[in-house]
């Protein structure tokens, strides 16, 4: 029987690799949000909204696309962090990967809710039966329900940063600029999420310069891997074993 061999990576390698995925996410997020959800979604306005999307269907499905791959790309960059940062905490690494791992099955279900104005403003037999303002106002709350769903895994994801910020600040092989950056970016989320829910009004006001810090803090980590890795010399420091919630820096 022919066995495995463990694959071992060098860990600038693949902080790199993360750095690439974290790229990714933040360029397809944007294309999602500044290119296709406010080019065809018109607020307030379902007959605008069904019109342009229905007019540029291919556009749509391209934004949901993007968005998908958003998420996938979640998934290794979530593995990765964890496997740098475990040798500060397994636990708390584990929590950050654990809450990234939540927004991320929230966020690839819920772009069903984008899959849904395309299946309702479609031109079948059996859709003829029901007026067309309705349709267009059930596919439009369909968006209105994506944005939603979208705040709630924001705040899995607030947390996840609350704790990878910590995680860099303590581990000595990131800037601890990084780790408050990011600290700061799950404040940012935290708060454009609990004024979505407790506050609509607040939160128009807020949003989107809320979220300005928030960008420049991934932005930073993201092409802090990219470029510079991580210390490697300082990351194997820390021994062979991934430390415990028992073994935590003092202070932690």
């Amino acid at each position: 029987m022919m066995m495995l061999q463990k694959i071992e990576m060098p860990a600038k390698t693949l902080a790199r690799i993360g750095g690439l995925c974290y790229l990714l996410i933040i360029v397809t997020g944007l294309y999602v949000e500044a290119a296709v959800m406010n080019k065809l979604v018109v607020g307030g306005d379902p007959a605008a909204t069904a019109h342009n999307i229905m007019a540029s269907p291919m556009f749509w499905r391209s934004g949901v696309l993007a968005d998908l791959i958003t998420h996938l790309c979640d998934l290794p960059l979530a593995m990765i962090l964890f496997v740098l940062l475990r040798r500060v905490s397994e636990r708390l690494a584990l929590l950050a990967l654990l809450t990234d791992l939540v927004q991320t099955a929230i966020n690839g279900f819920n772009d069903m809710n984008l899959l849904a104005p395309l299946s309702l403003l479609r031109d079948a037999k059996y859709l003829k039966a029901l007026d067309p303002a309705i349709l267009q106002t059930q596919a439009y709350l369909a968006i209105v329900a994506h944005e939603q769903v979208f705040g709630v895994s924001l705040m899995f994801f607030a947390c996840g940063c609350l704790v990878t910020g910590f995680l860099i600040f303590r581990s000595g092989f990131f800037p601890k600029m990084l780790g408050v950056g990011m600290q700061i970016a799950g404040v940012c989320y935290l708060l454009n999420s609990l004024a979505l829910f407790l506050s609509p009004a607040l939160q128009d006001v807020l949003f989107p310069a809320i979220l300005v810090p928030a960008f420049f803090a991934e932005l930073s980590l993201c092409l802090w891997l990219v470029v510079k890795g991580v210390d490697a010399e300082k990351w194997a420091a820390y021994g062979a074993t991934p430390a415990t919630a028992s073994t935590l820096p003092a202070g932690a």
